[in-house]
């Protein structure tokens, strides 16, 4: 396993919609045992392959509390099959814009079909936080992010200040 860069918004790999995974190969594993790796030491609950620069349909995550054994998860070419009419609203981040954070509000239960590492399908729903982290994900491999969701000042600002942290970073 090994770390990867995240990628910071802008970025031009982040608005891109990802292409469908074939087969799930040694390389599509070890695509997800790095991207949990990463996901732990940003650290995250949820990672979309697109953020690291593979555009590939592909995240992983693990909603499950700090205190409690991992309980990690590798969702391959996801789609939500059925959606709540009930909504619930979170406040969400992401790796790709740190430390800003905002109330998204989103079908408070899914119902998504999806590859696991082994291949085989499955179709499972997930409620609370878990829906929300499934929902933003699916939206990172449909080139969208959460700021997506608010008033184009709102990203207009946040995209400055994503813009000014990387300039500050590439001068350290």
């Amino acid at each position: 396993m090994s770390l990867r860069n995240i990628l910071i918004h802008p970025d031009p790999r982040l608005k891109k919609r990802c292409a469908e995974i074939d087969s799930v190969d040694a390389e599509i594993r070890k695509l997800a045992d790095d991207m949990l790796e990463t996901m732990y030491d940003a650290p995250g609950i949820g990672l979309a392959a697109p953020q690291i620069g593979v555009l590939k349909r592909l995240f992983v995550m693990d909603v499950s509390a700090k205190e409690e054994t991992g309980a990690p998860m590798v969702l391959i070419n996801p789609e939500i099959t059925w959606a709540s009419d009930a909504m619930n609203t979170y406040e969400e981040g992401c790796l790709s814009i740190p430390e800003i954070f905002d109330e998204i509000t989103r079908p408070a239960q899914v119902r998504m079909r999806y590859l696991d590492i082994d291949g085989k399908t499955h179709e499972d729903e997930f409620d609370g936080l878990a829906a929300t982290c499934v929902q933003h994900e699916l939206d990172h491999l449909n080139g969208r992010l959460f700021i997506d969701f608010l008033s184009m000042a709102r990203r207009g600002l946040i995209t400055g200040k994503m813009k000014k942290l990387k300039r500050d970073r590439a001068r350290d």
